[in-house]
């Protein structure tokens, strides 16, 4: 399979995701390959320009022939890849984008840049730390709403532009890249970006995934590396009627720091099912200077 598509395969890297079940007996099947839940859209999106969206399965993997509505009522669905080129809005503003058939809808904001706004080669922000296994957003000027027409490296490695615009990039780490420092490098046509570094960590789940019984309480650690630095994580409960995790549907967490950065989170058993949780790190943006 060519390096390319493999990587998009696995962009079902995008979070750790813990799958357990609460009795062995009444054991359902994990959600199927394929069925759509994450929509990914450029955080800006340049009115009458072309953009790239992205849907992502329960899975994390890029999921072709979902259809996605758009709030002022266009329509568009995902080529083979699992991404859609479209043509943003004339109107500035929000604009809302859902998975037809799903709840929940992901915003976008129609920008109109002056001339000279239009004309800037630039990076506004880029996260300081990110997962090895996560997507990133990166804000400036002058990348390619066409997401494969944008050539993107870190540590050297080619990396996958998930959905783009012409003021932003949602992109997916090398398979390959090891936790620490690492140089991130883009290009447009001729358009060539100033290098910035990023942090990037590996993020590990320890966990027994062993039938859990109703009120059954169960450690989750995550082992961070890449820093000795105290991370910010959050555990997100997707099934939330099946097992609780304590503190909310949505918990923040600080890693330990030091040289066995852990960070802890629990769940206890509720109802009969799977329970599915994910874990990912909470964003910090940097500002690079001009």
């Amino acid at each position: 399979m060519p390096s390319r598509d493999r990587a998009l395969l696995l962009a079902g890297l995008c979070t750790l995701l813990l799958t357990g079940a609460a009795y062995a007996e009444q054991r359902q099947p994990a959600p199927a390959p394929g069925n759509p839940r994450i929509l990914l859209l450029p955080r800006r999106i340049v009115s009458g320009e072309r953009a790239t969206l992205a849907v992502l399965d329960v899975n994390g993997r890029l999921a072709p022939g979902v259809t996605v509505n758009f709030s002022n009522g266009d329509h568009l669905t995902t080529d083979q890849t699992g991404r859609a080129l479209f043509v943003a809005p004339l109107n500035a503003g929000t604009i809302f984008g859902s998975i037809a058939g799903r709840p929940g809808r992901v915003a976008t904001a129609i920008v109109m840049p002056s001339e000279a706004e239009l004309s800037q080669v630039d990076i506004k922000s880029v996260p300081r730390i990110a997962s090895l296994s996560d997507r990133f957003d990166i804000i400036g000027h002058g990348f390619c709403g066409d997401a494969d027409a944008n050539t993107v490296t870190v540590g050297g490695q080619p990396a996958i532009v998930l959905a783009s615009s012409a003021t932003s990039l949602v992109v997916l780490p090398p398979v390959d890249l090891e936790p620490g420092i690492a140089p991130v490098q883009i290009t447009c046509g001729k358009n060539s970006f100033p290098t910035v570094s990023m942090i990037f960590l590996g993020l590990e789940l320890h966990a027994d995934t062993s039938p859990l019984g109703a009120g059954e309480h169960r450690r989750l650690t995550v082992s961070v590396t890449g820093t000795t630095a105290k991370i910010a994580l959050e555990a997100i409960n997707l099934a939330p009627n099946i097992a609780d995790l304590v503190g909310g549907t949505a918990v923040r967490h600080f890693s330990s720091g030091g040289p066995e950065n852990t960070a802890r989170f629990e769940v206890v058993g509720h109802h009969h099912g799977n329970f599915l949780i994910s874990i990912r790190l909470v964003p910090v943006t940097a500002h690079p200077a001009p």
